[in-house]
């Protein structure tokens, strides 16, 4: 299979039974003893291995075609910057100097397992917790670029995908024009915020700061799955910490900054974003489901992705951005 048959290949993991998983992880010198348990993940696959001779070990299988091996391994070598500066992360672990390994056609990487639950986002103290490690993750993301990693960006999340979703006949044809004019007028507010924020840094990010990757021990938190690591605004890994009514998220986010600016200032202009970024995530997980819905796992786990129920409520979130973008940002109020 070429690279751009893998990219292009709707079902991916159709050859990826239990039995090569298993290979797979051998192949590196260890002992599985059959246990093999399939973890939440959809864009790659990850499972849980037991081993012989120690605890069980994850094992990320990356989808053909997403990203290159020099993209991989730039992620891989961020996490592992961020643990080297105490950071809670779990980086990949390295077998013969390598962190991607490959298995006939299958890329895959290995990391130990670390439990925890997920962060009570409604207790302040959690939030300027979070906050200072953001500050702290976004310190080390601010030392150094990217360099093949893409930076988040409109065009992709937000023009390609609502071109995509309009082009590939989702959309029930009777809320065509409604959506159609919905998207049009919700791309033009962002345009409008990033013009308000003007230019910004960008930095090294998480990229998919939501609760789901954070999880919560006694110890405190710790971030899981870069895979989503891009160039951007720091806000884009502190608004998905945020959720509920205007005011809601006013006190959230001060809780936020408590923390994060004991490490690290946050550009003020960048709350301009904050809005336009929540709509960028809505058009791209749109977009997102249709192209991969080919992939078994996506119309079992996505069963209502494509009935007109989930449209109007697209427009009618969609409608709700725009008014939101137009409010203008949230108030930095003082750290307490």
């Amino acid at each position: 299979m070429t690279s751009q048959d893998a990219a292009t290949d709707p079902t991916p993991y159709a050859g990826l039974t239990p039995e090569r998983v298993l290979d797979a992880v051998e192949s590196l010198g260890l002992t599985v003893d059959g246990r093999l348990l399939a973890l939440n993940s959809y864009e790659n696959r990850v499972y849980q291995v037991g081993l012989e001779d120690g605890p069980p070990i994850i094992a990320k299988f990356y989808r053909a075609g997403r990203w290159t091996d020099a993209q991989i391994l730039e992620e891989h070598a961020f996490a592992q910057a961020l643990a080297d500066t105490d950071v809670p992360v779990v980086p990949a672990v390295s077998f013969g100097g390598r962190t991607l390994h490959h298995y006939q056609d299958l890329r895959f990487s290995l990391t130990p397992r670390r439990g925890g639950r997920a962060p009570e986002l409604d207790d302040p103290e959690v939030l300027r917790r979070l906050g200072r490690l953001l500050g702290r993750l976004h310190n080390v993301g601010a030392a150094a670029p990217f360099r093949h990693r893409p930076a988040l960006g409109i065009q992709h999340f937000g023009e390609e995908a609502g071109t995509y979703v309009l082009d590939a006949g989702w959309i029930p044809p009777e809320l065509e024009p409604a959506y159609r004019s919905v998207l049009d007028q919700a791309l033009g507010e962002v345009h409008a915020c990033y013009a308000r924020a003007g230019a910004v840094a960008q930095l090294r990010l998480h990229g998919d700061c939501h609760a789901g990757n954070i999880l919560w021990t006694d110890a405190g938190a710790h971030f899981v799955d870069l895979d989503d690591a891009r160039t951007g605004p720091a806000i884009q890994d502190l608004w998905m910490l945020l959720s509920g009514s205007r005011e809601e998220m006013t006190v959230q986010l001060g809780a936020v900054l408590a923390g994060y600016q004991a490490f690290r200032d946050l550009d003020p202009r960048e709350l301009h974003l904050l809005e336009a970024l929540r709509t960028l995530r809505q058009i791209h997980y749109a977009a997102w489901l249709a192209r991969r819905w080919q992939d078994p796992a996506f119309p079992a786990a996505f069963p209502w992705f494509g009935e007109p129920r989930f449209w109007q409520d697209q427009v009618l979130a969609l409608r709700e951005q725009i008014a939101a973008m137009q409010e203008g940002p949230l108030p930095m109020l003082p750290a307490y």
